[in-house]
């Protein structure tokens, strides 16, 4: 019996204890305290344990044994809870508050910087809302960086469309002067013989008659008429000389006329591709032999920019290259060319119209051959008539003139320009090329309508496509295998093209 009353008292001791600490823990209070701000929290009893949920919004320092101070870190809420002696427990629903005054001074800081536009931004728990329109870009980011000091920031602004890029058109004029002068001099000496033996003393170099025994009689011919012939049919001696002088002036002149929107690389090539060779790697030291292709000719890249000061500042870079069999290669019978180049890279700053030269690009190039019979072209004086020389020099100049000027696009509706035939084209059939029919068969086209304003990721997102873009496409080619050779060979190499016989450049 005793047992049982104990077991009663002790159940209802628990039940008044469960009772007590469901009264005395009522729902969470609210406190509120500013960024950089404290406040006191005082318990009647003494406090045995202290709990924060979000340390990073707000710190809690225990003072003394009935008293917590709060301090604000960061705007945003937490909870905080306060064990009190004898098992009672406090809640409080912390708000860390912004500063005001510093949202305040951002405010006066965005009307500043972008006065008579709407802009306004909005504080909310930890996050920072900017909203608005602006005329471009750069107040965009401006206005962000600005309200970005703040914390975190959500960039709700709206852009307005900027107007159409302006256009650049370059005209640029290629002059590329070529002289050359050579001299040739050479003596052949022919004999018809005294007893029907003909001979010839010659150096190879340039032909010399050919005397023949025909029914008994020497008869000889000439290879080429543009020489002095001398001949003693009593001595049965003659001679041919070969004295000449050429010169040459060739003009190639290129004028390429390029367009391009303000801050876009535009190019232009004129000129062709040459194949050339490539020994791909492979094992045992072979490889397979693929084919790819370069561009020579006359090239153009330039980047124009219109700068505030309303110039044009262009990054220009112009090319002339040509084939150059004289230093080239020569694999399995074949003459590959190398590249002659002359390249100019700069950057100048122009008005509208207003034109700069490139000139004293010169390429100076002697060529002096020199041929001669061993031990008889040493003989002093008489031995000029054993030695053949020619000398060739080449004097090439490149000039480029280049002329940028802001354009607009033809009217609609106005005519175009035509190139002006000197007779009338494909007479009997259509006058202008095949197309689709018009608007006035079709009707009108569904145009997209004009936006005033755009989301600022958008306007940023098409800007980053456009310049993204690549201007020009890459130098080389996708190879493409090259048929093996008739004679088989392990590791076929490429060897310098012999120069002509006898000859040697400077």
């Amino acid at each position: 019996m005793s047992r049982m009353w104990s077991c009663l008292l002790a159940a209802l001791l628990w039940a008044a204890s469960c009772s007590r600490a469901t009264a005395t823990d009522g729902p969470p209070a609210n406190l509120r305290v500013g960024v950089g701000k404290s406040v006191v929290v005082d318990s009647p009893v003494n406090i045995q344990r202290v709990s924060l949920a979000n340390a990073q919004v707000a710190e809690a320092v225990a003072v003394n044994p009935r008293e917590v101070l709060i301090n604000g870190k960061a705007p945003g809420e937490t909870s905080l809870i306060l064990w009190q002696q004898g098992g009672r427990r406090l809640a409080y629903d912390v708000a860390v508050l912004p500063n005001m005054e510093k949202v305040d001074a951002i405010r006066r800081q965005l009307r500043r910087e972008l006065p008579g536009q709407d802009v306004t931004l909005a504080f909310e728990n930890d996050t920072v809302f900017l909203r608005g329109t602006v005329p471009d870009l750069v107040s965009a980011n401006r206005a962000a960086a600005i309200a970005a000091t703040l914390g975190k920031l959500v960039n709700l602004l709206r852009v307005a469309v900027p107007p159409e890029d302006a256009q650049i058109l370059l005209k640029v004029r290629f002059a590329n002067v070529d002289r050359s002068a050579s001299t040739e001099l050479g003596v052949n000496i022919l004999s018809t013989g005294a007893a029907n033996t003909p001979g010839v003393i010659t150096t190879g170099q340039f032909p010399p008659p050919r005397p023949e025994l025909q029914n008994g009689q020497t008869t000889f011919t000439l290879a080429d008429a543009l020489n002095i012939f001398l001949f003693r049919p009593d001595l049965n001696l003659g001679a041919t000389i070969k004295a000449l002088q050429t010169r040459q002036l060739l003009e190639i002149l290129a004028e390429p006329n390029v367009l391009a929107t303000n801050g876009k690389e535009a190019s232009f090539v004129a000129g062709g591709e040459f194949p050339f060779p490539t020994l791909q790697g492979g094992g045992a030291g072979l490889g397979a032999v693929t084919i790819q292709f370069r561009e020579f000719g006359v090239r153009i890249h330039f980047r124009p920019t219109i700068t505030p000061r309303g110039t044009i500042r262009l990054e220009v870079m112009p090319e002339v290259s040509s084939l150059d069999f004289s230093n080239g290669l020569v694999f399995q019978g074949f003459n590959i060319p190398a590249l002659a180049t002359r390249r100019v890279q700069t950057e100048v700053e122009l008005q509208n119209r207003q034109s700069f030269v490139i000139a004293g690009l010169l390429d100076n190039r002697v060529t002096d051959s020199l041929s001669r019979i061993p031990g008889l072209g040493n003989i002093p004086l008489l031995g000029k008539l054993f030695q053949s020389r020619a000398l060739t020099k080449n004097n090439t100049e490149l000039l480029v003139l280049v002329t940028p000027e802001l354009v607009k696009p033809i009217p609609a509706g106005r005519e175009l320009p035509d190139v002006q035939r000197p007779a009338a084209f494909l007479e009997g059939t259509a006058k202008t090329a095949p197309r689709t029919p018009g608007a006035e068969v079709t009707g009108p086209a569904p145009l997209p309508k004009r936006q005033e304003t755009l989301p600022v990721e958008q306007l940023q997102e098409g800007q980053k496509g456009s310049a993204g873009a690549p201007a020009a496409p890459p130098v080389q080619f996708v190879p493409v295998p090259v048929a093996p050779p008739m004679t088989p060979q392990a590791n076929p190499g490429l060897t310098p093209a012999s120069p002509a016989s006898g000859g040697s450049a400077q």
